[in-house]
């Protein structure tokens, strides 16, 4: 694990549609580096919106430096990462009484 999300996703192709889009902009990426809260060290954080970060480092690093390399390191694996073909989303045309 490099990275993680503070969106909930409702399935898990709504998560790997997320994941698309956001390997597709992983050139543009930009981080803020901050100083933890509580305890030592540094987190590297893609701002989203809502004042909720999009993706932020899965763990505190001690010094800036590494923490700016990890954050350039998730950048290029990111770009790595193929694109899939995701099945479009869809929508149930039932009621919910099952109609």
């Amino acid at each position: 694990m490099v990275a993680i999300t503070a969106a909930a996703f409702d399935t898990a192709g709504e998560a790997e549609r997320g994941f698309d889009g956001m390997r597709a902009g992983a050139a543009e990426l930009t981080a803020r580096i901050t100083h933890v809260r509580d305890g030592i060290g540094w987190i590297w954080v893609v701002p989203g919106s809502r004042s909720l970060p999009e993706v932020r480092s899965s763990r505190a690093y001690e010094r800036y430096a590494t923490c700016q390399n990890a954050f350039r390191r998730f950048v290029v694996l990111l770009a790595k990462q193929p694109a899939r073909e995701l099945p479009e989303r869809t929508v149930s045309l039932r009621r919910p009484d099952g109609r």
